[in-house]
């Protein structure tokens, strides 16, 4: 299975945020989307991603004043990507090896979708069950 299969089941939205954007407003979009992780955006360039674990990161080390911060000092800024071809296997193994849930889908430099390690553990029992 690849990842352009996960995209064509779940979808290629993706949910962004400028990197100026306060992290309150990133937590608000997190909730009432349903969602862990959005992407920081400044145009079409991805410049970091912010998950639910770097949120509970922050606020542990400085406390509920960082909801008042903008972004940019609470993502991880170092974003790893896949592309649409790549083997599931291979990015659960990235994503395993990494530490981290979310992966955004780059194609011809252009955000094409956000896979999360919770999508593929569904699809997997899906297929099981099935």
């Amino acid at each position: 299975m690849t990842v352009r299969a996960i995209l064509d089941t779940k979808g290629h939205q993706v949910v962004s945020v400028a990197l100026d954007a306060k992290v309150s407003a990133a937590v608000k979009i997190l909730s009432e989307r349903r969602i862990g992780a959005v992407l920081v955006m400044n145009g079409s360039r991805i410049e970091g991603i912010l998950s639910e674990r770097d949120i509970v990161r922050v606020l542990g080390e400085r406390g509920a004043s960082v909801l008042d911060e903008p972004v940019r000092s609470a993502m991880t800024a170092k974003v790893i990507t896949c592309r649409e071809a790549d083997s599931v296997g291979h990015i659960m193994e990235k994503m395993t090896s990494g530490k981290f849930r979310h992966l955004p889908v780059v194609e011809n430099d252009r955000v094409v979708g956000l896979i999360s390690i919770w999508r593929h553990r569904e699809m997997a029992r899906r297929r099981i069950r099935a």
